[in-house]
Protein backbone atom coordinates (compact mmCIF):
# COMPACT_ATOMS: atom_id res chain seq x y z
CA UNK A 1 0.00 0.00 0.00
CA UNK A 2 1.25 3.46 -0.83
CA UNK A 3 1.60 5.94 2.05
CA UNK A 4 0.35 8.79 -0.15
CA UNK A 5 -3.27 8.69 1.03
CA UNK A 6 -2.55 8.70 4.79
CA UNK A 7 0.05 11.43 4.27
CA UNK A 8 -2.43 13.52 2.28
CA UNK A 9 -5.08 13.10 4.99
CA UNK A 10 -2.60 14.09 7.72
CA UNK A 11 -1.48 17.11 5.70
CA UNK A 12 -5.03 18.29 5.04
CA UNK A 13 -6.14 17.80 8.67
CA UNK A 14 -3.06 19.72 9.79
CA UNK A 15 -3.93 22.47 7.32
CA UNK A 16 -7.44 22.77 8.75
CA UNK A 17 -6.04 23.05 12.28
CA UNK A 18 -3.55 25.64 11.01
CA UNK A 19 -6.40 27.72 9.64
CA UNK A 20 -8.14 27.50 13.01
CA UNK A 21 -4.94 28.50 14.83
CA UNK A 22 -4.52 31.49 12.51
CA UNK A 23 -7.92 32.74 13.67
CA UNK A 24 -7.95 31.58 17.31
CA UNK A 25 -7.92 34.33 19.89
CA UNK A 26 -8.79 37.09 17.44
CA UNK A 27 -12.49 37.25 18.24
CA UNK A 28 -13.98 37.88 21.68
CA UNK A 29 -17.47 36.67 20.77
CA UNK A 30 -18.75 33.68 22.70
CA UNK A 31 -20.55 32.03 19.79
CA UNK A 32 -18.04 31.77 17.01
CA UNK A 33 -18.59 28.28 15.63
CA UNK A 34 -19.17 29.60 12.11
CA UNK A 35 -16.01 31.71 12.23
CA UNK A 36 -14.01 28.74 13.53
CA UNK A 37 -15.36 26.54 10.74
CA UNK A 38 -14.64 29.23 8.14
CA UNK A 39 -11.06 29.55 9.43
CA UNK A 40 -10.56 25.78 9.30
CA UNK A 41 -11.93 25.66 5.74
CA UNK A 42 -9.61 28.49 4.73
CA UNK A 43 -6.69 26.54 6.15
CA UNK A 44 -7.85 23.41 4.37
CA UNK A 45 -8.09 25.27 1.06
CA UNK A 46 -4.68 26.91 1.39
CA UNK A 47 -3.17 23.61 2.52
CA UNK A 48 -4.65 21.74 -0.45
CA UNK A 49 -3.10 24.25 -2.83
CA UNK A 50 0.30 24.26 -1.09
CA UNK A 51 0.40 20.46 -0.87
CA UNK A 52 0.26 20.33 -4.66
CA UNK A 53 4.00 21.19 -4.63
CA UNK A 54 5.18 17.83 -3.23
CA UNK A 55 2.62 16.00 -5.37
CA UNK A 56 3.94 17.69 -8.50
CA UNK A 57 7.54 17.06 -7.45
CA UNK A 58 6.82 13.35 -7.01
CA UNK A 59 5.03 13.27 -10.37
CA UNK A 60 7.98 14.94 -12.11
CA UNK A 61 10.40 12.53 -10.44
CA UNK A 62 8.33 9.57 -11.62
CA UNK A 63 7.80 10.90 -15.14
CA UNK A 64 11.47 11.71 -15.69
CA UNK A 65 12.91 8.61 -14.04
CA UNK A 66 14.97 6.13 -16.02
CA UNK A 67 13.40 3.33 -13.97
CA UNK A 68 9.94 4.51 -12.84
CA UNK A 69 9.25 1.30 -10.88
CA UNK A 70 12.42 1.77 -8.84
CA UNK A 71 11.69 5.46 -8.30
CA UNK A 72 8.17 4.61 -7.16
CA UNK A 73 9.55 2.03 -4.72
CA UNK A 74 12.03 4.57 -3.35
CA UNK A 75 9.32 7.22 -2.96
CA UNK A 76 7.00 4.70 -1.29
CA UNK A 77 9.74 3.65 1.15
CA UNK A 78 10.49 7.29 1.88
CA UNK A 79 6.80 8.03 2.33
CA UNK A 80 6.47 5.21 4.84
CA UNK A 81 9.48 6.52 6.74
CA UNK A 82 7.96 10.01 6.63
CA UNK A 83 4.63 8.67 7.90
CA UNK A 84 5.94 6.89 11.00
CA UNK A 85 7.06 9.95 13.05
CA UNK A 86 4.01 11.90 11.92
CA UNK A 87 1.72 9.09 13.08
CA UNK A 88 3.26 9.27 16.55
CA UNK A 89 2.86 13.06 16.56
CA UNK A 90 -0.76 12.80 15.39
CA UNK A 91 -1.52 10.18 18.05
CA UNK A 92 -0.16 12.46 20.78
CA UNK A 93 -2.22 15.34 19.39
CA UNK A 94 -5.38 13.23 19.25
CA UNK A 95 -4.78 12.02 22.80
CA UNK A 96 -4.50 15.61 24.00
CA UNK A 97 -7.66 16.60 22.12
CA UNK A 98 -9.54 13.60 23.49
CA UNK A 99 -8.47 14.52 27.03
CA UNK A 100 -9.74 18.06 26.44
CA UNK A 101 -13.16 16.85 25.34
CA UNK A 102 -13.57 13.95 27.80
CA UNK A 103 -12.10 15.24 31.05
CA UNK A 104 -13.79 17.74 33.36
CA UNK A 105 -13.25 21.41 32.47
CA UNK A 106 -10.13 22.12 34.54
CA UNK A 107 -8.41 18.85 33.71
CA UNK A 108 -9.35 19.24 30.04
CA UNK A 109 -7.96 22.76 29.99
CA UNK A 110 -4.75 21.51 31.60
CA UNK A 111 -4.51 18.77 28.98
CA UNK A 112 -4.89 21.41 26.29
CA UNK A 113 -2.21 23.67 27.75
CA UNK A 114 0.22 20.87 28.58
CA UNK A 115 -0.45 18.85 25.43
CA UNK A 116 -1.48 20.94 22.46
CA UNK A 117 0.58 24.01 23.31
CA UNK A 118 3.95 22.24 23.23
CA UNK A 119 2.86 19.94 20.40
CA UNK A 120 2.12 22.96 18.23
CA UNK A 121 5.60 24.29 18.91
CA UNK A 122 7.10 20.87 18.12
CA UNK A 123 5.54 20.66 14.63
CA UNK A 124 8.76 21.71 12.84
CA UNK A 125 10.74 19.11 14.80
CA UNK A 126 8.16 16.43 13.99
CA UNK A 127 8.51 17.29 10.31
CA UNK A 128 12.31 17.20 10.57
CA UNK A 129 12.03 13.76 12.20
CA UNK A 130 9.72 12.71 9.36
CA UNK A 131 12.29 13.83 6.77
CA UNK A 132 14.99 11.89 8.63
CA UNK A 133 12.69 8.86 8.79
CA UNK A 134 12.16 9.17 5.07
CA UNK A 135 15.87 8.96 4.35
CA UNK A 136 16.56 6.25 6.94
CA UNK A 137 13.79 4.08 5.51
CA UNK A 138 15.49 4.03 2.12
CA UNK A 139 13.83 7.01 0.46
CA UNK A 140 17.03 8.75 -0.54
CA UNK A 141 17.22 12.20 -2.07
CA UNK A 142 14.02 11.88 -4.05
CA UNK A 143 11.80 11.28 -1.05
CA UNK A 144 13.74 13.83 0.99
CA UNK A 145 12.93 16.45 -1.65
CA UNK A 146 9.24 15.53 -1.61
CA UNK A 147 9.25 15.43 2.21
CA UNK A 148 10.90 18.83 2.56
CA UNK A 149 8.39 20.33 0.14
CA UNK A 150 5.50 18.75 2.06
CA UNK A 151 6.91 19.97 5.39
CA UNK A 152 7.39 23.49 4.07
CA UNK A 153 3.85 23.43 2.66
CA UNK A 154 2.16 22.48 5.94
CA UNK A 155 4.28 24.93 7.92
CA UNK A 156 3.35 27.73 5.51
CA UNK A 157 -0.43 27.31 5.87
CA UNK A 158 -0.92 29.12 9.17
CA UNK A 159 1.15 32.20 8.25
CA UNK A 160 -0.50 32.37 4.83
CA UNK A 161 -4.03 32.20 6.28
CA UNK A 162 -3.14 34.71 8.97
CA UNK A 163 -1.60 37.14 6.47
CA UNK A 164 -4.48 36.83 4.01
CA UNK A 165 -7.51 36.94 6.31
CA UNK A 166 -6.63 37.72 9.93
CA UNK A 167 -3.81 40.23 9.97
CA UNK A 168 -5.96 43.21 10.98
CA UNK A 169 -8.84 41.51 12.81
CA UNK A 170 -9.70 43.40 16.01
CA UNK A 171 -13.14 42.77 17.46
Amino acid sequence: MTPALPLAVLGLVDAAFSGFRAYAGRDARIRKHRANLRAALRGLTVGAVLLLAPVLAAAVLLLTAVDPARTYAVLAAGGTGFLLPLTLYAAATLLSLAAYFVLPFRAGTLAMVVGLGPLTLLRPLALAAACLGSVLNGGGRASLLVGVLAGAAVLAVEPAVHRRWYRDVHR
